[in-house]
C-alpha cells in the first residue's frame, strides 16, 4: 500500500509515490520521449528531497513509455531562449538539471533506473549517477551532443573519462549509440532485465526489503539478447585511435586503421560541429582530474557561452526544428 502518491509537476509529467519503503518516480511525457523541462527537473528534485529523511530502501526511476526512458533535455526550448535573449531561463534549466544530477549521485539510498528504449543526454544524467542502471533489449544509450553544436554535459565530463580505456572519448566525440550489450560492457548499465519483466523490479525490491538491491537485481537479471558487445569487438582500435592526445592525431590514426569501424568513426567526426569537438575533447581530457561537482560547475560555465553560438542554434535547428539533418557549421577560426 502506498504511503504517499500523486502527480508532481505540470500536466502530470512526473508521477511520484512511495510504496512500502520504495520510492517510485515515473517520467510521464511520452509524446516528447520524456525530454526534460525545467518543471520536470524541479518535480523530481522535490520528490527526492521530500524522501531524503524517509525510511526508504531504494528509489526506482522509470518511464511510462516503452519508447524512451528519457531522450534528454528539452534542448529545443533552450534554443528558443537563446534566440529570445532569455539567458536567465536557460541558466535556470541547466543549473537545476546539474543540481539534480549531483543529488542523485549523493542520495542516501540506492537509485535504480529502469532504462527501456531511448536514453540520451539528460537521460544518462538521471541514470548514470545512481547506484544501478537496468537495461532491456530495447535500450539505446548515447551522448549525441556534438551533432547539435553542444557538448556532453550532465556530468559526462566526469563519467565518460572513467569508462574503460578510450571508450568515453569515443562516445563523447562521435555520439555513438550503445545497445544493451554495449551498455553492460562499458559499465553504463549494471544489469539486464528483459522488457517484459521490467515491471517486476520495483515489486521485487518492495518484497525483499532486507536484501541488498544488487542481490535482488541479480535474481531478476537475464542474459542479454546480444551475445557480444560490438564495442568489445573493436576495443583495441578504439583505445588506439581515441587515446591519441589531439583531435588531429585521432583522425590520423583512424585513417591509418583503414577499417569499416574507423571509416564510420571518421564520418561521425566529420558530421559533428568542429567547435563542439574541440570543446568536448578538452572537457573530457580534464574531467578525469575533477570531482563530479567540479565537472558540473565547469559544464555550467560552458553552457553560458555555447548556447549563444551559431553552431548550437544551427545544430538544434537541423536536428529538432526543421529536421533536415543538414547543419551548416561555422568554419573554425584560422
Amino acid at each position: 500500500m502506498a504511503t504517499t502518491t500523486g502527480a508532481v509537476g505540470g500536466a502530470d509529467e512526473v508521477l511520484a509515490h512511495v510504496d512500502r519503503g520504495v520510492g517510485r518516480i515515473l517520467l510521464n511525457r511520452p509524446k516528447a520521449l520524456n525530454a526534460l523541462t525545467t518543471g520536470m527537473i524541479a518535480a523530481i528534485e522535490r520528490a527526492l528531497a521530500g524522501w531524503e529523511q524517509a525510511p526508504l530502501s531504494a528509489v526506482v526511476l522509470a518511464s511510462t513509455s516503452p519508447k524512451a526512458f528519457c531522450a534528454g533535455g528539452d534542448i529545443r526550448t533552450i534554443r528558443e531562449h537563446s534566440l529570445a535573449g532569455d539567458a536567465e531561463a536557460s541558466e535556470r534549466f541547466f543549473a537545476s538539471e546539474y543540481r539534480l544530477n549531483a543529488r542523485i549521485a549523493e542520495y542516501p539510498v540506492p537509485v535504480v533506473s529502469l532504462i527501456d528504449g531511448v536514453c540520451m543526454g539528460g537521460g544518462l544524467g538521471l541514470s548514470i549517477h545512481g547506484s544501478f542502471r537496468v537495461v532491456t533489449e530495447r535500450a539505446v544509450l548515447a551522448m549525441p551532443e556534438t551533432g547539435i553544436g553542444f557538448f556532453p554535459d550532465v556530468g559526462a565530463s566526469y563519467f565518460l573519462p572513467r569508462l574503460p580505456g578510450a571508450i568515453g572519448m569515443y562516445l563523447g566525440l562521435t555520439g555513438h549509440r550503445l545497445d544493451a550489450a554495449d551498455a553492460l560492457y562499458t559499465g553504463l548499465a549494471t544489469h539486464f532485465v528483459p522488457a517484459d519483466g521490467l515491471d517486476t523490479v520495483a515489486d521485487a525490491l518492495v518484497g525483499n526489503p532486507g536484501d541488498p538491491v544488487d542481490v535482488v537485481l541479480n535474481r531478476l537479471a537475464g542474459r542479454s539478447p546480444v551475445t557480444e558487445s560490438g564495442l568489445a569487438a573493436v576495443r583495441g582500435d578504439i583505445d588506439r585511435a581515441f587515446g591519441a592526445p589531439t583531435l588531429g592525431e585521432i583522425e590520423k590514426r583512424l585513417h591509418h586503421l583503414d577499417t569499416l569501424w574507423a571509416a564510420a568513426a571518421l564520418t561521425a567526426l566529420e558530421s559533428a560541429s568542429p567547435q563542439s569537438l574541440e570543446i568536448t575533447h578538452a572537457l573530457l581530457a580534464r574531467g578525469r582530474q575533477r570531482t563530479l561537482r567540479e565537472c558540473l560547475d565547469a559544464e555550467l560555465a560552458l553552457t553560458r557561452t555555447t548556447i549563444r553560438t551559431p553552431d548550437f542554434l544551427e545544430g538544434v535547428r537541423a536536428a529538432l526544428v526543421d529536421k533536415d539533418r543538414s547543419p551548416t557549421w561555422a568554419r573554425p577560426a584560422g
